[in-house]
C-alpha cells in the first residue's frame, strides 16, 4: 500500500551540474532544445507532484489494501489449520491412552481367568484344551497392549510435529468433555461459514483487489496533471547567466497512442477480475460442500456414542454371565474367550467413538471458520 500511496506525495531531489565548452559551441545534431551550451556550475533542487491521475492511483491503493486484507486472511486460514491439526492430534493422543487403558486391563483380567483355569485343571476339574483357550487369548491382548503402547507413542510424536516441537514430550493432557450435538439447521451453518471462513474473505479480498486493479488499468487512459518546480543557484558562470534560477510548471500528459499497450493491459485486467470470481465462486461451492460432510460426520460419530454405550452394557452383562457359567461348569471355555473379545471391541469401539466424535465437532468448526 504504500508503494502505491507514494505516488500522492512529491518527488523531489537535487542536481549538480557542471559545464565547459568552446566559445560559441552550438549542439548540431541530437536534440531540439535549445542547442546553446554555457561554461558554468549550478546546484539546485527539482520537485515534481502529481496533481491528479483521475482517479487511477486511488484504485491502486485499493487493490494494495484489498492484496495486503486478503494476505492476512491467509495467514487466519493457515493458523486455523494449524489449530485443526493440533486439536486433532491432541484427540488422537487421549483416544491412544484410553486404548492403552482396555488394552492393560484386558490383560490383566485375562491373566486372572489363565491363572484360575490353570489352578483348575491341577485339581482335574478343567481340561488341558481350557488352558490352552485361556493362554490364547491372554496372547491376543498383550498383542493388543504392544500395540497401543507403539500408538501412543506415534501420536505423542504427531502432537509434537503438530505443535512445531522438535521432539515429543510428556504432555500431561487434560480430558474435555463431550460437546453438544452440532446445530441442526444444516442451512445456517453453511451460512455461518460463508460469512466466517478465512480462505473465503481472503479469495473476495483477492477478487476485490483484481477489480480495482482492472479500474486502475482502464485509467491508464486517461490524462495525468503534474506540477513541476525547479530552483538553484549557479555560483561560477559567464556573464550571460544570472546567479540564480528559479522555475515552476504544469505538464499534462495525454495519451494518444502506444501500440495498443494500454487496451492491451486492460484487457488481461478485465480477464484476470473475471477469473478471480469464478474461482471464488468455486471456492463458496466447496465450502458449502464441506460443511454439509463435516455436519453429516459428526451426525454419524453421535450416533456412534449412544450405539457403543448400548454395545458396552451388553458386552458387560454377557461376560458377567459367562464367568459365572464358566464357574458353575455350565459354560465352556469357548463362550468364555468370545465373551472376553467381545467386552474388549466394545470398550475399544466406545473409546474410539468418543474421541472420533470430539475430533469431527473439531473439523466442524473449522470448516465453520471458528476455532477449532
Amino acid at each position: 500500500m504504500r508503494e502505491q500511496r507514494s505516488a500522492y506525495l512529491p518527488t523531489a531531489w537535487a542536481s549538480l551540474t557542471g559545464a565547459e565548452a568552446l566559445k560559441n559551441t552550438r549542439i548540431a545534431a541530437g536534440g531540439l532544445n535549445n542547442p546553446v551550451i554555457y561554461p558554468r556550475y549550478a546546484n539546485g533542487v527539482t520537485v515534481d507532484q502529481l496533481i491528479t491521475d483521475f482517479g487511477r492511483t486511488s484504485n491502486l491503493v485499493k487493490s494494495s489494501k484489498m492484496a495486503a486484507q486478503a494476505r492476512q486472511n491467509d495467514v487466519d486460514a493457515t493458523r486455523d489449520q494449524v489449530l485443526l491439526r493440533v486439536a486433532e492430534t491432541y484427540y488422537n493422543v487421549l483416544r491412544a491412552h484410553a486404548l492403552l487403558k482396555v488394552a492393560q486391563e484386558s490383560v490383566k483380567e485375562r491373566q486372572t481367568v489363565v491363572d484360575q483355569v490353570t489352578a483348575l485343571a491341577a485339581s482335574k476339574l478343567k481340561s488341558a484344551i481350557d488352558i490352552s483357550f485361556a493362554k490364547v487369548n491372554l496372547a491376543d491382548a498383550q498383542l493388543l497392549l504392544v500395540k497401543a503402547q507403539d500408538q501412543v507413542q506415534s501420536s505423542y510424536a504427531d502432537l509434537a510435529e503438530a505443535m512445531g516441537l522438535p521432539s515429543p514430550q510428556p504432555f500431561d493432557l487434560v480430558e474435555q468433555p463431550v460437546p453438544q450435538a452440532p446445530d441442526p439447521n444444516l442451512h445456517h451453518l453453511v451460512e455461518v461459514a460463508m460469512r466466517q471462513r478465512p480462505e473465503l474473505r481472503a479469495m473476495a479480498s483477492t477478487w476485490q483487489a483484481t477489480q480495482d486493479y482492472a479500474k486502475a488499468e482502464r485509467d491508464l487512459s486517461l490524462p495525468t496533471v503534474s506540477a513541476v518546480g525547479s530552483a538553484g543557484l549557479v555560483p561560477w558562470h559567464v556573464s550571460q547567466l544570472p546567479d540564480h534560477y528559479a522555475a515552476v510548471g504544469v505538464n499534462v500528459n495525454i495519451p494518444i497512442f502506444n501500440g495498443f499497450l494500454f487496451s492491451a493491459r486492460r484487457t488481461q485486467a478485465d480477464l484476470q477480475s473475471q477469473a478471480a470470481n469464478q474461482q471464488l465462486l468455486d471456492l463458496q461451492h466447496r465450502v458449502a460442500r464441506d460443511v454439509r460432510v463435516a455436519w453429516l460426520q459428526t451426525q454419524t460419530a453421535r450416533q456412534r456414542l449412544s450405539l457403543t454405550a448400548q454395545l458396552l452394557q451388553q458386552a458387560t452383562l454377557t461376560l458377567d454371565l459367562a464367568q459365572a457359567r464358566y464357574k458353575l461348569g455350565l459354560g465352556s471355555i469357548v463362550e468364555l474367550s468370545q465373551a472376553q473379545l467381545n467386552m474388549t471391541q466394545a470398550q475399544l469401539e466406545s473409546a474410539a467413538a468418543r474421541y472420533d466424535y470430539q475430533i469431527d465437532m473439531a473439523a466442524l468448526h473449522y470448516q465453520l471458520g471458528m476455532q477449532p
